[in-house]
Protein backbone atom coordinates (compact mmCIF):
# COMPACT_ATOMS: atom_id res chain seq x y z
CA UNK A 1 0.00 0.00 0.00
CA UNK A 2 1.19 3.67 -0.70
CA UNK A 3 2.16 5.71 2.17
CA UNK A 4 -0.67 7.97 1.98
CA UNK A 5 -2.96 4.86 2.21
CA UNK A 6 -1.23 4.20 5.68
CA UNK A 7 -1.54 7.80 6.43
CA UNK A 8 -5.19 7.58 5.89
CA UNK A 9 -5.63 4.12 7.58
CA UNK A 10 -3.57 5.00 10.90
CA UNK A 11 -5.53 8.67 11.45
CA UNK A 12 -8.78 6.53 11.03
CA UNK A 13 -7.42 4.06 13.26
CA UNK A 14 -5.99 6.82 15.84
CA UNK A 15 -9.59 8.53 15.55
CA UNK A 16 -11.44 5.33 16.39
CA UNK A 17 -8.81 4.74 19.48
CA UNK A 18 -9.03 8.25 21.46
CA UNK A 19 -11.24 9.13 24.05
CA UNK A 20 -12.30 12.67 23.71
CA UNK A 21 -14.42 14.63 26.46
CA UNK A 22 -14.67 18.01 24.36
CA UNK A 23 -17.35 18.24 22.27
CA UNK A 24 -16.11 21.26 20.03
CA UNK A 25 -13.55 18.80 18.56
CA UNK A 26 -9.96 20.11 17.31
CA UNK A 27 -9.01 22.11 13.93
CA UNK A 28 -5.11 22.36 12.45
CA UNK A 29 -4.31 23.62 9.25
CA UNK A 30 -4.94 20.07 7.24
CA UNK A 31 -6.92 17.78 9.54
CA UNK A 32 -10.12 18.88 11.21
CA UNK A 33 -11.82 16.72 13.65
CA UNK A 34 -15.99 17.50 14.68
CA UNK A 35 -17.52 15.26 17.59
CA UNK A 36 -21.42 14.20 18.08
CA UNK A 37 -22.71 12.59 21.32
CA UNK A 38 -25.44 10.72 21.92
CA UNK A 39 -28.42 11.50 19.22
CA UNK A 40 -30.13 9.86 16.20
CA UNK A 41 -28.49 12.58 13.75
CA UNK A 42 -25.04 14.09 13.55
CA UNK A 43 -24.49 17.31 11.34
CA UNK A 44 -21.18 18.66 11.22
CA UNK A 45 -18.89 20.95 8.96
CA UNK A 46 -15.00 19.62 8.11
CA UNK A 47 -13.46 22.09 5.71
CA UNK A 48 -16.31 23.33 4.28
CA UNK A 49 -17.87 20.00 3.76
CA UNK A 50 -21.56 19.24 5.35
CA UNK A 51 -21.57 15.54 7.11
CA UNK A 52 -25.31 14.21 8.09
CA UNK A 53 -25.25 10.77 9.28
CA UNK A 54 -28.10 8.99 10.73
CA UNK A 55 -26.66 6.37 13.42
CA UNK A 56 -27.85 5.88 17.22
CA UNK A 57 -24.70 5.37 18.74
CA UNK A 58 -22.78 7.11 22.03
CA UNK A 59 -20.64 9.60 19.76
CA UNK A 60 -19.36 10.39 16.32
CA UNK A 61 -15.92 11.31 15.39
CA UNK A 62 -15.80 13.10 12.11
CA UNK A 63 -12.19 13.60 10.54
CA UNK A 64 -11.52 16.15 7.41
CA UNK A 65 -7.75 15.43 5.99
CA UNK A 66 -6.96 17.97 3.44
CA UNK A 67 -4.14 17.99 0.55
CA UNK A 68 -4.72 13.82 0.72
CA UNK A 69 -7.17 12.35 -2.03
CA UNK A 70 -4.63 13.55 -5.10
CA UNK A 71 -2.16 11.08 -3.43
CA UNK A 72 -3.90 8.14 -2.89
CA UNK A 73 -3.85 5.84 -6.00
CA UNK A 74 -6.22 6.55 -8.75
CA UNK A 75 -7.17 3.29 -10.05
CA UNK A 76 -9.95 3.01 -12.23
CA UNK A 77 -10.68 7.32 -12.43
CA UNK A 78 -7.43 8.04 -13.80
CA UNK A 79 -9.18 10.81 -15.66
CA UNK A 80 -10.41 11.92 -13.08
CA UNK A 81 -10.33 15.28 -10.84
CA UNK A 82 -10.17 14.58 -7.48
CA UNK A 83 -10.93 17.42 -4.59
CA UNK A 84 -8.12 17.79 -1.94
CA UNK A 85 -10.52 16.70 1.29
CA UNK A 86 -10.92 13.54 2.35
CA UNK A 87 -13.86 12.34 5.34
CA UNK A 88 -13.87 9.96 7.44
CA UNK A 89 -16.75 9.13 10.17
CA UNK A 90 -16.41 6.55 13.09
CA UNK A 91 -19.45 5.55 15.35
CA UNK A 92 -19.17 3.87 18.74
CA UNK A 93 -21.73 1.81 20.12
CA UNK A 94 -23.98 2.21 17.31
CA UNK A 95 -27.18 0.26 18.11
CA UNK A 96 -28.30 0.18 14.02
CA UNK A 97 -27.98 -2.58 11.77
CA UNK A 98 -27.69 0.41 8.78
CA UNK A 99 -25.79 3.58 9.11
CA UNK A 100 -26.73 6.35 6.24
CA UNK A 101 -24.02 9.43 5.66
CA UNK A 102 -24.63 12.06 3.39
CA UNK A 103 -21.67 14.61 2.52
CA UNK A 104 -22.46 18.15 1.20
CA UNK A 105 -19.15 19.46 -1.11
CA UNK A 106 -19.15 22.19 -2.76
CA UNK A 107 -19.14 21.68 -6.10
CA UNK A 108 -16.68 24.68 -7.69
CA UNK A 109 -17.37 23.51 -11.49
CA UNK A 110 -21.52 22.97 -11.56
CA UNK A 111 -22.50 22.08 -15.21
CA UNK A 112 -18.91 21.19 -16.61
CA UNK A 113 -18.17 17.71 -15.37
CA UNK A 114 -19.92 14.15 -14.08
CA UNK A 115 -19.78 13.94 -10.51
CA UNK A 116 -19.49 10.56 -8.97
CA UNK A 117 -19.46 9.58 -4.96
CA UNK A 118 -16.70 7.03 -4.20
CA UNK A 119 -15.23 5.47 -0.86
CA UNK A 120 -11.18 4.09 0.16
CA UNK A 121 -11.81 0.48 0.03
CA UNK A 122 -8.87 -0.19 2.80
CA UNK A 123 -8.68 -3.64 1.43
CA UNK A 124 -8.54 -3.60 -2.02
CA UNK A 125 -6.35 -0.34 -1.65
CA UNK A 126 -8.64 1.52 -4.29
CA UNK A 127 -11.30 3.60 -4.94
CA UNK A 128 -15.10 1.90 -4.90
CA UNK A 129 -18.63 3.53 -5.91
CA UNK A 130 -20.28 0.80 -4.16
CA UNK A 131 -22.92 1.79 -1.76
CA UNK A 132 -23.10 5.30 -2.81
CA UNK A 133 -24.53 7.83 -4.90
CA UNK A 134 -24.34 11.22 -6.36
CA UNK A 135 -27.53 13.60 -5.30
CA UNK A 136 -27.44 17.13 -7.41
CA UNK A 137 -28.05 19.69 -4.81
CA UNK A 138 -28.98 23.46 -5.04
CA UNK A 139 -26.84 26.16 -6.16
CA UNK A 140 -23.09 24.45 -5.94
CA UNK A 141 -23.47 21.89 -3.85
CA UNK A 142 -23.22 18.56 -4.67
CA UNK A 143 -24.26 15.63 -1.95
CA UNK A 144 -22.74 11.98 -1.65
CA UNK A 145 -25.13 9.70 0.17
CA UNK A 146 -23.60 6.40 1.32
CA UNK A 147 -25.36 3.26 3.33
CA UNK A 148 -22.15 2.03 4.85
CA UNK A 149 -18.90 2.92 7.46
CA UNK A 150 -16.51 0.90 7.30
CA UNK A 151 -12.66 2.02 7.68
CA UNK A 152 -14.80 4.74 5.47
CA UNK A 153 -13.46 7.42 3.51
CA UNK A 154 -15.71 9.53 1.39
CA UNK A 155 -14.81 12.13 -1.31
CA UNK A 156 -16.24 13.26 -4.37
CA UNK A 157 -14.20 12.64 -8.02
CA UNK A 158 -14.82 14.51 -10.99
CA UNK A 159 -14.15 14.14 -14.63
CA UNK A 160 -14.34 16.20 -17.63
CA UNK A 161 -17.77 14.82 -19.96
CA UNK A 162 -15.78 14.41 -23.14
CA UNK A 163 -18.37 14.79 -26.14
CA UNK A 164 -15.76 15.10 -29.61
CA UNK A 165 -19.31 15.20 -32.31
CA UNK A 166 -20.33 18.38 -30.39
CA UNK A 167 -16.60 19.94 -30.12
CA UNK A 168 -16.15 19.49 -33.74
CA UNK A 169 -20.11 20.51 -34.61
CA UNK A 170 -18.76 23.45 -32.73
CA UNK A 171 -16.10 23.98 -35.17
CA UNK A 172 -17.82 23.47 -38.23
CA UNK A 173 -20.45 25.75 -36.70
CA UNK A 174 -17.90 28.85 -36.01
CA UNK A 175 -16.25 28.09 -40.07
CA UNK A 176 -19.14 28.24 -41.53
CA UNK A 177 -20.54 31.63 -39.33
CA UNK A 178 -17.33 33.54 -39.79
CA UNK A 179 -16.79 32.44 -43.88
CA UNK A 180 -20.15 33.67 -44.20
CA UNK A 181 -19.90 36.93 -42.30
CA UNK A 182 -16.80 37.67 -43.94
CA UNK A 183 -18.80 37.02 -47.76
CA UNK A 184 -21.47 39.19 -46.58
CA UNK A 185 -19.24 42.50 -45.22
CA UNK A 186 -17.48 42.11 -48.53
CA UNK A 187 -20.53 42.11 -50.38
CA UNK A 188 -22.09 45.25 -48.14
CA UNK A 189 -19.04 47.43 -49.03
CA UNK A 190 -19.45 46.78 -52.56
CA UNK A 191 -22.77 47.33 -53.05
CA UNK A 192 -23.26 49.72 -50.40
CA UNK A 193 -23.69 53.47 -52.80
CA UNK A 194 -26.64 51.17 -54.24
CA UNK A 195 -28.40 50.15 -51.90
CA UNK A 196 -27.82 52.96 -49.35
CA UNK A 197 -30.25 56.08 -50.54
CA UNK A 198 -31.66 57.30 -47.73
CA UNK A 199 -30.57 58.21 -44.14
CA UNK A 200 -33.13 55.31 -42.83
CA UNK A 201 -31.58 52.53 -44.99
CA UNK A 202 -28.01 54.29 -44.15
CA UNK A 203 -29.01 53.03 -40.54
CA UNK A 204 -30.59 50.13 -41.13
CA UNK A 205 -27.24 48.83 -43.69
CA UNK A 206 -24.84 50.69 -40.90
CA UNK A 207 -26.43 48.45 -38.22
CA UNK A 208 -26.14 44.97 -39.67
CA UNK A 209 -22.50 45.66 -40.85
CA UNK A 210 -21.87 46.70 -36.86
CA UNK A 211 -23.81 43.08 -35.71
CA UNK A 212 -22.43 41.08 -38.31
CA UNK A 213 -18.44 42.73 -37.43
CA UNK A 214 -19.20 42.05 -34.02
CA UNK A 215 -20.42 38.48 -34.52
CA UNK A 216 -17.42 37.69 -36.69
CA UNK A 217 -14.53 39.57 -33.95
CA UNK A 218 -16.88 37.00 -31.25
CA UNK A 219 -16.15 33.84 -33.28
CA UNK A 220 -13.08 34.65 -34.60
CA UNK A 221 -12.27 35.25 -29.94
CA UNK A 222 -14.49 31.95 -29.27
CA UNK A 223 -12.15 30.14 -31.59
CA UNK A 224 -9.35 31.55 -30.18
CA UNK A 225 -9.88 30.24 -26.97
CA UNK A 226 -11.04 26.97 -28.13
CA UNK A 227 -8.09 25.19 -26.18
CA UNK A 228 -7.88 27.09 -22.62
CA UNK A 229 -5.25 24.46 -21.59
CA UNK A 230 -2.28 26.18 -23.87
CA UNK A 231 -3.06 29.85 -22.92
CA UNK A 232 -1.69 31.85 -20.65
CA UNK A 233 -3.43 33.95 -18.15
CA UNK A 234 -2.62 37.69 -19.96
CA UNK A 235 -4.04 36.04 -23.26
CA UNK A 236 -7.34 34.03 -21.98
CA UNK A 237 -8.20 37.00 -20.09
CA UNK A 238 -8.34 39.17 -23.32
CA UNK A 239 -9.89 36.58 -25.35
CA UNK A 240 -12.49 36.76 -21.93
CA UNK A 241 -12.72 40.38 -22.39
CA UNK A 242 -13.31 40.49 -26.43
CA UNK A 243 -15.85 37.83 -26.01
CA UNK A 244 -17.77 39.44 -23.56
CA UNK A 245 -17.07 43.18 -24.90
CA UNK A 246 -17.95 41.79 -29.05
CA UNK A 247 -21.28 39.79 -28.06
CA UNK A 248 -22.77 42.45 -25.94
CA UNK A 249 -22.14 45.06 -28.98
CA UNK A 250 -24.08 42.45 -31.02
CA UNK A 251 -26.87 42.65 -29.30
CA UNK A 252 -27.12 46.37 -28.39
CA UNK A 253 -26.70 47.16 -31.73
CA UNK A 254 -29.43 44.33 -32.66
CA UNK A 255 -31.43 46.93 -29.76
CA UNK A 256 -30.89 50.23 -32.37
CA UNK A 257 -32.01 48.03 -35.40
CA UNK A 258 -35.48 46.98 -33.14
CA UNK A 259 -36.13 50.50 -31.71
CA UNK A 260 -35.45 52.11 -35.33
CA UNK A 261 -37.75 49.43 -36.85
CA UNK A 262 -40.36 50.23 -34.13
CA UNK A 263 -40.19 54.18 -34.28
CA UNK A 264 -40.64 53.97 -37.97
CA UNK A 265 -43.79 52.07 -37.49
CA UNK A 266 -45.45 54.18 -34.51
CA UNK A 267 -43.96 57.60 -35.62
CA UNK A 268 -44.80 57.31 -39.51
CA UNK A 269 -44.21 61.06 -40.21
CA UNK A 270 -41.47 61.84 -38.01
CA UNK A 271 -38.25 61.38 -39.48
CA UNK A 272 -34.61 61.35 -37.70
CA UNK A 273 -31.47 62.77 -39.62
CA UNK A 274 -28.81 60.21 -40.64
CA UNK A 275 -26.17 62.37 -38.02
CA UNK A 276 -29.10 61.62 -34.98
CA UNK A 277 -29.11 57.76 -36.13
CA UNK A 278 -25.52 57.35 -36.09
CA UNK A 279 -24.69 58.84 -32.68
CA UNK A 280 -27.54 56.89 -31.15
CA UNK A 281 -26.94 53.79 -33.04
CA UNK A 282 -22.81 54.10 -31.96
CA UNK A 283 -23.96 55.33 -28.50
CA UNK A 284 -25.73 52.31 -27.78
CA UNK A 285 -23.86 49.71 -29.85
CA UNK A 286 -20.90 50.26 -28.55
CA UNK A 287 -20.52 52.77 -25.49
CA UNK A 288 -23.13 50.73 -23.26
CA UNK A 289 -21.14 47.73 -23.80
CA UNK A 290 -17.89 48.78 -22.78
CA UNK A 291 -19.49 50.49 -19.78
CA UNK A 292 -21.12 46.83 -18.61
CA UNK A 293 -17.83 45.11 -19.78
CA UNK A 294 -15.65 47.77 -17.44
CA UNK A 295 -18.10 47.66 -14.64
CA UNK A 296 -18.30 44.29 -14.65
CA UNK A 297 -14.13 43.10 -14.64
CA UNK A 298 -13.75 45.96 -11.52
CA UNK A 299 -16.25 44.89 -9.59
CA UNK A 300 -15.03 41.25 -9.78
CA UNK A 301 -11.32 42.12 -9.34
CA UNK A 302 -11.93 44.43 -6.76
CA UNK A 303 -14.97 43.95 -4.85
CA UNK A 304 -15.85 40.07 -5.26
CA UNK A 305 -14.40 36.90 -4.18
CA UNK A 306 -15.65 35.49 -6.98
CA UNK A 307 -12.95 36.02 -9.91
CA UNK A 308 -14.16 37.76 -13.75
CA UNK A 309 -13.11 34.67 -15.44
CA UNK A 310 -12.11 30.67 -15.37
CA UNK A 311 -8.58 30.19 -16.42
CA UNK A 312 -9.95 26.53 -17.09
CA UNK A 313 -12.91 27.57 -19.83
CA UNK A 314 -11.82 31.19 -20.73
CA UNK A 315 -15.16 32.28 -20.11
CA UNK A 316 -17.12 34.47 -17.77
CA UNK A 317 -17.71 32.41 -14.18
CA UNK A 318 -20.80 30.71 -12.87
CA UNK A 319 -21.60 29.75 -8.98
CA UNK A 320 -25.04 29.63 -8.67
CA UNK A 321 -27.90 31.75 -9.28
CA UNK A 322 -27.11 35.43 -8.92
CA UNK A 323 -23.74 34.81 -8.33
CA UNK A 324 -20.99 34.71 -10.81
CA UNK A 325 -19.93 37.27 -13.85
CA UNK A 326 -21.68 35.53 -16.02
CA UNK A 327 -25.13 36.83 -15.11
CA UNK A 328 -23.30 39.97 -16.77
CA UNK A 329 -23.97 39.16 -20.03
CA UNK A 330 -26.89 36.95 -19.17
CA UNK A 331 -29.16 39.88 -17.64
CA UNK A 332 -28.23 42.25 -20.51
CA UNK A 333 -28.77 39.73 -23.55
CA UNK A 334 -32.12 38.45 -22.29
CA UNK A 335 -33.13 42.14 -21.89
CA UNK A 336 -32.58 42.68 -24.98
CA UNK A 337 -33.79 39.63 -26.33
CA UNK A 338 -36.90 40.18 -24.76
CA UNK A 339 -37.64 43.81 -26.00
CA UNK A 340 -36.66 42.65 -29.31
CA UNK A 341 -39.27 39.91 -29.30
CA UNK A 342 -41.77 42.59 -28.14
CA UNK A 343 -40.48 45.01 -31.48
CA UNK A 344 -41.86 41.53 -33.74
CA UNK A 345 -45.01 41.89 -31.58
CA UNK A 346 -45.60 45.24 -33.04
CA UNK A 347 -44.53 44.59 -36.58
CA UNK A 348 -46.86 41.47 -36.78
CA UNK A 349 -49.50 43.80 -34.95
CA UNK A 350 -49.14 46.32 -37.92
CA UNK A 351 -49.05 43.76 -40.57
CA UNK A 352 -52.31 42.51 -39.37
CA UNK A 353 -54.03 45.66 -39.23
CA UNK A 354 -56.83 45.61 -41.61
CA UNK A 355 -56.34 48.48 -44.27
CA UNK A 356 -60.27 48.72 -45.36
CA UNK A 357 -59.94 46.51 -48.76
CA UNK A 358 -58.36 43.35 -47.69
CA UNK A 359 -61.27 41.65 -45.91
CA UNK A 360 -61.39 38.53 -48.15
CA UNK A 361 -59.22 35.42 -48.58
CA UNK A 362 -56.49 37.11 -50.42
CA UNK A 363 -56.27 39.22 -47.85
CA UNK A 364 -55.69 36.94 -45.36
CA UNK A 365 -53.60 35.01 -47.28
CA UNK A 366 -50.94 38.04 -47.46
CA UNK A 367 -51.55 38.76 -44.10
CA UNK A 368 -50.40 35.33 -43.18
CA UNK A 369 -47.35 35.24 -45.48
CA UNK A 370 -46.03 38.59 -43.99
CA UNK A 371 -46.08 37.35 -40.51
CA UNK A 372 -43.90 34.34 -41.75
CA UNK A 373 -41.48 36.57 -43.32
CA UNK A 374 -42.08 38.47 -40.54
CA UNK A 375 -41.14 35.89 -38.14
CA UNK A 376 -38.24 34.45 -40.88
CA UNK A 377 -36.18 37.88 -41.02
CA UNK A 378 -36.92 39.54 -38.08
CA UNK A 379 -36.18 36.41 -35.39
CA UNK A 380 -32.12 35.95 -36.09
CA UNK A 381 -31.65 39.63 -36.78
CA UNK A 382 -33.55 40.41 -33.26
CA UNK A 383 -32.01 37.78 -31.36
CA UNK A 384 -34.84 35.55 -31.10
CA UNK A 385 -32.53 32.27 -31.86
CA UNK A 386 -30.92 33.18 -28.79
CA UNK A 387 -33.72 31.74 -26.25
CA UNK A 388 -32.58 28.42 -26.72
CA UNK A 389 -29.28 29.31 -25.45
CA UNK A 390 -30.55 30.90 -22.51
CA UNK A 391 -33.06 27.99 -22.07
CA UNK A 392 -30.51 25.19 -22.07
CA UNK A 393 -28.45 27.37 -19.86
CA UNK A 394 -31.67 27.29 -17.25
CA UNK A 395 -32.02 23.47 -17.93
CA UNK A 396 -28.54 22.78 -17.12
CA UNK A 397 -28.68 24.49 -13.76
CA UNK A 398 -32.04 23.42 -12.80
CA UNK A 399 -31.03 19.61 -13.47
Amino acid sequence: STLASQYLSSVEGLVKSIRINASEGYNATNIQLQVCRSGSTCNRTVFNVDVELNATADMVKTVGLQSLANRLPKQGYEGASFPSIVVSSTVENNTQSTVNIRLAFPNEEAGSATLTCVFWNVTEQRWSDEGCEFVKGPGNLAYCECNHLTSFSMLMSKHSVSMPFLDQLTYVGLGVSICSLIVYIIIECLVWSAVVKSSLSHFRHTALLNISLCLLLADCSFLASSFPSILNETLCLVLVVAKHYFFLAMFFWMLCLSIMLVHQLIYVFSHIGKKMYMIIGFTIGYVCPTITVAVTYVYYDQASDIPYYSSKTCWLTYQSAMQGSIHAFLFPVGTIVLVNMFSMMVVIATVLKPSGAETNKKGDKDAAKSIIKVIIFLTPIFGGTWVLGLFVFLMDDFT
